[in-house]
């Protein structure tokens, strides 16, 4: 059971504190506005997680800089010269009418091709992109999914894609589900796995202990350098759900 208590103010940070029947204290910072959380064990008290928190001050505001920093693209409204991601390339977005209406298609290894009917607004636009970034990213998952599932011994969760605002991927240990972030399918493929590799971990080990770093190392020693590659990539606009 998880019980959210709210948030608390440490050298003028908005912290938001989250208590769990977790063994140890996690204090994390997250995109897109590097917002500052910590997962707390049932029996930690606020003074003791503000003192966490005051101790690793100067690194959670090298966080938070980072973020700040960081290429952010603007909002998306889906017309012909806009620039848009698949697998970790720039594609030129070329809106046409087309009898073929409700397709997507790359063209000339620079270009997609958003294919419509006449007078499709900007939110019909979104949805039929939204869908084929869907159905693309269900394409490469499925099958990495289930090759790391023999790799790691483990058996096949239930797994699904949706919009997530800070996390890249989760996982409900309990319900065996992970959850996928749709925006993944803009990323490099390897950082798709090491998402999938990450998330499937936990299944053998709940929390970032020692013993899941070793399971990272050992499935995929380049994992270190592809989470940094992942969260330093342009992150999306700031009002993505």
């Amino acid at each position: 059971m998880t019980t959210e208590i709210g948030h608390m103010m440490v050298g003028g940070l908005r912290v938001d504190v989250v208590r769990k029947a977790i063994k140890n204290l996690h204090i994390g910072v997250y995109p897109p506005n590097g917002r500052v959380r910590v997962a707390a064990p049932l029996a930690v008290n606020d003074d003791a997680v503000r003192l966490a928190v005051v101790t690793r001050l100067g690194w959670i505001k090298r966080q938070k800089a980072k973020f700040e920093e960081q290429t952010r693209q603007s909002e998306r409204v889906y017309v012909s010269g806009e620039s848009h991601y698949f697998l970790g390339q720039r594609y030129r977005l070329r809106v046409i009418e087309a009898a073929s209406a409700g397709r997507v298609v790359i063209r000339n290894g620079n270009m997609i091709e958003l294919q419509i009917r006449p007078q499709t607004d900007q939110a019909g636009r979104e949805r039929l992109m939204l869908a084929w970034y869907r159905q693309q990213l269900r394409a490469r998952a499925a099958p990495m999914i289930m090759s790391w599932v023999d790799t790691m011994a483990l058996r096949p969760p239930a797994w699904g894609i949706k919009r997530m605002k800070t996390k890249w991927g989760t996982c409900n240990i309990e319900a065996q589900r992970i959850w996928l972030n749709l925006e993944l399918i803009k990323k490099p493929a390897h950082c798709l796995e090491y998402v999938v590799v990450h998330e499937l971990a936990h299944f053998r080990e709940r929390n970032h202990t020692d013993r899941f770093i070793e399971l990272m190392d050992q499935h995929l020693p380049s994992w270190r350098s592809v989470r940094e590659e992942l969260n330093t990539a342009p992150l999306a606009h700031e009002t993505w759900e």
